[in-house]
């Protein structure tokens, strides 16, 4: 698990082989199982993931029905950060769509990291801005396209997630029911030369 610690820290190459190795000690890492809840609706939020190995999916649950609104995957931070940041519960949850393997911090560790590793504070700093301006894109995007639009962004930007997840996760991520999503696929793959 280490090695694969290694090789997720080795895309930031403004760390040292010293650094890394700080990193690697340090981090906790977690190998949570298919349908392991990381959070809950009405829990407050103590930790921050990154995955190294699976798929997370953030849902609510509106009426008894799940909705799904976002999947992380290899090298993708994941955390409520209104929940986190705020000390405040939770309005969705944070489940493994996958077995996965999770980095697992919380906001003591990341200070001790930024301590050691003054570098560090700058890039989370920058990593967190950078994530708000997709997720500001991303929101924008799902506001002003159409369900095929949505799902040929999903196929342009991450086209394996539709083999990873259950299509009614995809439906439900999408905007759309199981059976419109599947009116779509097949048109999206007629169209294809």
């Amino acid at each position: 698990m280490k090695n694969e610690l290694r090789a997720f820290i080795a895309g930031f190459p403004f760390l040292t082989s010293e650094e890394t190795e700080i990193i690697v000690e340090n981090t906790l890492l977690r190998e949570s199982k298919k349908g392991t809840i990381l959070l809950e609706e009405g829990k407050v939020s103590k930790e921050c993931f990154a995955v190294i190995r699976g798929c997370v999916r953030e849902y609510y649950i509106k009426d008894g029905v799940e909705k799904t609104t976002a999947f992380f995957t290899e090298g993708q931070p994941v955390n409520s950060f209104s929940s986190y940041t705020n000390n405040v519960a939770s309005k969705h949850y944070l489940e493994c769509s996958e077995d996965s393997l999770l980095t697992v911090g919380n906001q003591s560790l990341v200070e001790e990291m930024c301590v050691r590793i003054p570098r560090l504070a700058e890039f989370i700093t920058d990593e967190v801005q950078k994530s708000a301006g997709e997720l500001q894109e991303k929101m924008a995007t799902f506001m002003t396209s159409s369900p095929e639009e949505r799902f040929s962004d999903l196929m342009e930007n991450n086209p394996s997630l539709m083999n990873r997840v259950p299509q009614h996760q995809i439906a439900s991520y999408l905007g759309v029911t199981p059976e419109s999503l599947s009116r779509i696929k097949k048109r999206a793959y007629t169209k294809k030369p």
